[in-house]
């Protein structure tokens, strides 16, 4: 199974991007996608940025995945 999560650019060099996802600095390959500038949300696969997604997408898919997180530490 594959797994992509949002990830906000903090900012570019080049190709490259170094992102945030909760809180994590990552650096991301930008080949994938155009236009991408400090601010847009992507989706972070493996390096790589695979896509750009809207602020209201990247929000409630970090929720989602937070709710997800918290149910499991109360097993």
């Amino acid at each position: 199974m594959c797994l992509s999560v949002p990830a906000r650019i903090i900012s570019i060099d080049g190709s490259m991007a170094e992102v945030s996802c909760g809180g994590t600095i990552f650096k991301a390959g930008l080949q994938m996608i155009e236009n991408a500038k400090p601010g847009d949300y992507i989706l972070l696969h493996a390096g790589f940025a695979i896509q750009k997604i809207s602020d209201e997408e990247a929000v409630e898919t970090l929720r989602l995945l937070k709710e997800m997180k918290d149910a499991m530490d109360e097993m």
